[in-house]
């Protein structure tokens, strides 16, 4: 990991010459000026570091890398069946109730810290001659965008800052449109992007942002600018549903293979997203990775590969910062590397959404966790992890007492993100053409095995003859590629389908909960799950867990019918006999009633959805889906309370329980 050294140095301290411990209050700048600060490459690069070390921060790694980007048809966690003022409450849909949650103000301020790090460098560097200089500026550039991205995401329409804070300046802004911020950014990656390396030649690879990444980001703020979100009135509405989009605030221009171009309406984004996807293929072509373990698995073992499919990740320092295989991956409960937080889950509906010989599903859920070293139990399905991470695959051994802070790396973008998003935008153009299943076959060939390929790829790709139908094949591919990676709540909100979504999964629940009740099994409308499966069998082989079947049930007559106890798998009399998990009966819950003879509790026969398919959406109750979602974060108490210009009115912000 090349950067942890630059990362160590700015953890220790970076020269500055203004920087904002608080949204609103401003340091005393430094003794040195802007020329001396700026004046060589290595003294620019220790201010940019400034901004880079807030990822290394809580309140990236531990809350808006991944934690906060719940609940979905994706990644989904259960709450406490109450409100309690904590994250639980943004995963449950609830974050209106969160003014006072101390995370969000640090979070808030974590952003504009980082925002006000990279405006000094932007400002230090603009008209800077050399190439050097100019490939920092673009850096800066990169990861104000990206932040502001973020702010955007959970926050909606956020105040702007163009230029860093310094003393005298009014820095009590009020809200700017999200769309109008997507605009500047994609206007200023676009103006600078061609001074940026590209990962395989840039010093620190894929740990600080490069070219790769930068086209990338382009293309992905392209397709929000195009997209949906949350306007001050509540509803979801694009940027031309209210806006003039052909003023300046929400006019690209930009220059692709020599042809002019202007990008303000939708289908002008989307082209936009489609020319940057294109010329990072044409520019820096590159193979997915065959081994869709392999990706993960190198992050677990502290190896990254410059001009390959992860575009840039987010540098951590082994023993120093990061969370993941902490907070998300595989769950640990004991052992010589520690032990894990888990606050990232999977949907049950997600897992089974995949078609079983897509490699994966295997990948990115586990339901079997470590208890030691050499140790695994078999975990509820309503606890189902993130595999694409795990401390067991950790090639360093950080101690028992260790937990945090492991330096497995985060990644921000990956190349078949890009390949996915070029299909988006070509179909929503011009359908689902040639070029669009060309990238879409590019993904789904990596996830099947070769003999696979005529049905699972190219039958399935080429049956896809509509917009719509094409459309709804990128919606799913996305969530098989890229679950757990943290994008799914973006992406269903600026396609304007969450709410439609968490009805479809919490009615996928319900169905498989009551498919486990032998009574419903002919019932209309459970038939897609007529053979799921009640139970898993599994074996345990000098502690490593086996499964027998799969989320489908045996055929009867292969059914085991000599199980034991987990705990007793181990044992020498019980070799080739099996334990048995419950699947799916913890989605549904038997209603009882007393007995009007005995007082006893009695089943009524009548079932209804567990505490987990109620509590994971609470926030959300339109059974039809049509309504906003309350996805958006309010701003914290006392940044509100300093401000004599924003609230926290509007926005679909709900401030009392639902």
């Amino acid at each position: 990991m090349k950067l942890n050294k630059y990362i160590l140095v700015a953890l220790i301290g970076v020269t500055t010459l203004a920087s904002c411990n608080d949204f609103l209050e401003v340091d005393s700048p430094s003794q040195f000026d802007t020329n001396y600060v700026f004046n060589t490459e290595s003294d620019a690069l220790k201010v940019l570091l400034g901004a880079y070390v807030e990822f290394n921060q809580d309140p990236f790694s531990s809350r808006m890398a991944n934690v906060w980007a719940q609940n979905t048809d994706v990644e989904c966690i259960a709450p406490g069946d109450k409100p309690d003022g904590s994250r639980r409450d943004i995963w449950s849909l609830q974050g209106g109730l969160l003014e006072n949650f101390g995370d969000i103000k640090k979070a808030w301020d974590s952003n504009y810290l980082a925002i006000d790090r990279a405006n000094q460098v932007i400002e230090g560097l603009t008209g800077k001659a050399s190439a050097g200089m100019k490939a920092l500026l673009a850096e800066a550039h990169c990861l104000r965008a990206h932040r502001y991205w973020m702010l955007c995401n959970m926050w909606g329409d956020v105040p702007y800052f163009a230029e860093s804070a310094k003393a005298g300046m009014e820095l009590d802004l009020p809200k700017t449109d999200k769309n109008i911020i997507f605009t500047r950014e994609i206007q200023a990656l676009v103006d600078n992007e061609e001074n940026m390396q590209f990962s395989d030649v840039h010093e620190a690879g894929v740990e600080r942002m490069n070219r790769d990444f930068a086209l990338g980001l382009i293309a992905r703020l392209a397709l929000y600018r195009a997209g949906y979100g949350m306007t001050a009135d509540g509803t979801m509405k694009r940027a031309e549903d209210y806006l003039d989009v052909t003023s300046n605030d929400l006019t690209v221009t930009y220059t692709i293979n020599g042809t002019e171009k202007r990008a303000s309406t939708s289908a002008e984004y989307y082209e936009l997203a489609k020319d940057y996807c294109q010329k990072l293929i044409n520019l820096k072509n590159r193979d997915l990775n065959p081994n869709f373990k392999d990706l993960f698995q190198k992050q677990c073992e502290f190896v990254t590969t410059p001009g390959g499919e992860i575009l840039y990740e987010v540098a951590h320092v082994e023993g120093n910062g990061g969370d993941v295989a902490w907070c998300i991956g595989q769950v640990v409960t004991g052992g010589s590397k520690g032990k894990t937080t888990i606050q990232v889950n999977l949907s049950p509906a997600y897992y089974c959404s995949f078609d079983d010989q897509d490699i994966r599903r295997d990948v990115t859920c586990t339901f079997v966790k470590y208890t030691n070293d050499n140790y695994q139990e078999v975990d509820a399905i309503t606890s189902i992890a993130v595999g694409k991470w795990s401390r067991m695959m950790m090639t360093s051994n950080p101690g028992a007492d260790s937990s945090k802070g492991t330096g497995v790396n985060w990644p921000l973008m990956r190349y078949s993100d890009v390949l996915l998003m070029l299909a988006e935008a070509e179909n929503a153009l011009n359908g689902p053409t040639e070029l669009a299943k060309a990238q879409l076959k590019k993904v789904r060939a990596r996830a099947f095995a070769v003999e696979n390929h005529p049905q699972k790829v190219e039958n399935y790709v080429n049956s896809l003859n509509s917009k719509e139908a094409f459309f709804n094949a990128i919606v799913d591919e996305r969530a098989w590629e890229l679950g757990g990676e943290a994008l799914r709540k973006y992406d269903l909100v600026r396609w304007n389908i969450y709410g439609t979504k968490i009805v479809k999964t919490k009615e996928t629940l319900t169905q498989m909960g009551r498919s486990s009740v032998e009574e419903f099994q002919n019932e209309p409308g459970v038939q897609p799950y007529l053979n799921l499966a009640r139970k898993l069998y599994y074996t345990r082989t000098k502690g490593i867990i086996s499964f027998l079947n799969d989320k489908y049930a045996l055929d009867p007559e292969e059914e085991p019918t000599e199980t034991v106890k987990p705990e007793d798998l181990d044992k020498e009399e019980n070799v080739g006999k099996y334990a048995t998990s419950n699947f799916t009966s913890s989605l549904i819950k038997a209603l009882t009633a007393k007995d009007p003879v005995t007082g006893e509790e009695v089943k009524t026969g009548e079932y209804e959805p567990a505490a987990y398919i109620v509590n994971c959406y609470r926030g959300y109750t339109d059974p039809s889906g049509q309504a906003a979602v309350p996805y958006l974060l309010p701003i914290g108490a006392e940044t509100v309370a300093n401000s004599n210009v924003l609230n926290n009115e509007g926005y679909g912000l709900v401030k009392t329980s639902n």
